[in-house]
């Protein structure tokens, strides 16, 4: 599973309020340039992402990195419309949309920050599921998948990664 490509910048198109369209790269600058403004703070990197309920759907994943107690700044990417069958077929999908991100998030802030900015479980992947809904039924296995890929699972209330700052931008 890819993220979205950009035929213009050559891979990911992620964009900002206050950045504009950005690359995957460029937005680990701006993780990075964030951090080090205050690098004795606390941060969580939050991965979620949300869909529209009627199809075809845009799905949007979002990136937040919270400085903990104090704000924080996002970036979001737009997948291809995609037509889902089920509420299952779409929440794996978002599920998959924001581990694989996280992946990657991950894997590039391992290069630019060391491995010791990551302990402490500080990469979150907050699912748009709850024990309320349609979707508790869920709740198990999408959170095994997101644990199984190493990453600590959130889901509602607490998911606003998934459910305010991704759906935001559906």
């Amino acid at each position: 599973m890819a993220l979205p490509q950009s035929k213009n910048l050559g891979g990911p198109q992620f964009h900002s309020w206050s950045k504009g369209t950005l690359t995957l790269e460029q937005v680990f600058g701006e993780i990075v340039a964030y951090i080090e403004v205050q690098p004795e703070r606390q941060y969580r990197i939050i991965i979620g992402s949300d869909s529209a309920s009627e199809n075809p759907v845009a799905l949007v994943t979002a990136v937040t990195i919270w400085r903990v107690g104090n704000g924080g700044v996002h970036f979001w990417v737009v997948a291809d419309k995609k037509t889902f069958h089920t509420l299952r077929d779409r929440i794996y999908e978002e599920a998959m949309q924001s581990i694989t991100l996280a992946q990657e998030i991950r894997s590039g802030l391992r290069e630019k920050l060391g491995e010791e900015f990551l302990w402490d479980e500080k990469i979150q992947v907050h699912i748009d599921i709850g024990e309320n809904g349609p979707t508790r039924d869920l709740i198990d296995q999408v959170v095994g998948m997101v644990k199984g890929f190493g990453f600590e699972a959130v889901i509602k209330p607490g998911s606003f990664g998934a459910s305010q700052v991704a759906d935001r931008h559906t």
